[in-house]
């Protein structure tokens, strides 16, 4: 397998190349401007289209139209810019159009700065947009994951006809490591069901958000609650580390999770219990395993690049059942390994904490 040296963001290319995707329509904005970049290098020359669309409201409906088509189609974006595409993804997944839309999160409100956050996490988990809808939604940690969940975001987003995104934070998209080189996928879901591709197999198909009867509508929106709920009971991706024991279980996700990992070893020699549960998936929440550690661990950190939105699932999740505790730093702020050896201190000491 080829191995290369390069950024998050550019290994967001490499997977969608490599998950089939030939069309991406986006604009520019830091600190994801290198996907754009790497989408006009390599869409073109791989016989995909490449359109730097005149706004993000834009792009996201170019996406809708080439979606609608059953061609593999993605856009990307930072925070501001997301937001303005949240009509159009409301209007994707009412329309049932499987499509792939990064974040790569930095400051706000506003236009507010190009440092790294994790603040968009309720835009994306819990639905930007109108209507009862859901995103799938996955959490890279590094280089590798950047590319490796890109294909996986396309695989889902197929399978449960939905609008995927990929979060990260915008230190995950500048950070440049090794990535594995992916194998191209050999065999793309055939779409001609549903699809309007100008075709005889797909002359009778309709790609439409709208539907004007009450009753139709209902029917719809049940419809797609009891695919979100197909999506919870079999999309979960999480990952454990020195939880088996943990008195203290720190949830992170994204580039935190990689500062968590070294101070559990850190925190381990000075004979404090602690562990990490890092969601992969952050819609759907690993909930139920959160539920479980419960039972063994007596307490619950969740640390966030944020004045504190994730950790509302994290209490949601723990039912009760063991208290929850709160560490954040926001503006582009990232928390270091002594400050949260700190946190995890006072925690275990029974000192208050957020």
């Amino acid at each position: 397998m080829a191995k290369q040296f390069m950024k998050g963001n550019d290994a967001i290319i490499v997977g969608a190349l490599a998950a089939g995707c030939r069309a991406y329509y986006g604009y520019p904005i830091t600190p994801a401007s290198e996907i754009a970049h790497a989408a006009a290098l390599h869409f073109p020359a791989l016989g995909g289209v490449f359109i730097q669309a005149e706004s993000e409201v834009a792009a996201i409906n170019m996406v809708y139209g080439s979606a609608g088509m059953g061609v593999r189609t993605m856009t990307a974006s930072s925070s501001p810019g997301f937001s303005l595409k949240q009509e159009g993804l409301s209007y994707c997944a009412g329309a049932e159009l499987p499509c792939v839309v990064v974040n790569i999160v930095r400051g706000g409100p506003g236009l507010g700065n190009i440092a790294p956050e994790q603040a968009d996490y309720f835009q994306i988990t819990k639905g930007g947009g109108h209507g009862n809808y859901r995103l799938i939604a996955l959490a890279p940690n590094g280089a590798q994951e950047m590319c490796d969940l890109t294909m996986k975001a396309f695989e889902l987003a197929d399978k449960y006809r939905n609008p995927a995104c990929i979060m990260a934070d915008g230190i995950t998209g500048q950070m440049m490591e090794v990535v594995d080189i992916p194998e191209a996928v050999k065999e793309l879901p055939d779409n001609s069901s549903w699809a309007v591709a100008g075709t005889p197999a797909t002359s009778g198909n309709l790609i439409s958000s709208i539907v004007l009867e009450p009753e139709e509508l209902e029917a719809h929106n049940l419809k797609l609650d009891a695919k979100y709920q197909e999506v919870m009971a079999n999309e979960v991706m999480y990952e454990e580390y020195q939880t088996e024991d943990a008195d203290l279980i720190v949830v992170a996700y994204g580039v935190v999770s990689r500062i968590v990992y070294s101070t559990v070893d850190q925190a381990r020699a000075k004979g404090l219990k602690v562990g990490l549960l890092r969601p992969i998936t952050l819609w759907p929440f690993p909930s139920e395993v959160l539920f479980r550690l419960a039972d063994t661990a007596s307490r619950f950190l969740a640390v966030e690049l944020s004045t504190g939105q994730m950790v509302e699932d994290v209490r949601l999740a723990v039912n009760g059942k063991a208290p929850v505790h709160f560490y954040g730093r926001c503006g582009g702020m990232v928390p270091g390994s002594a400050e949260l050896l700190e946190q995890y201190e006072k925690i275990m000491e029974g000192v208050p904490t957020s």
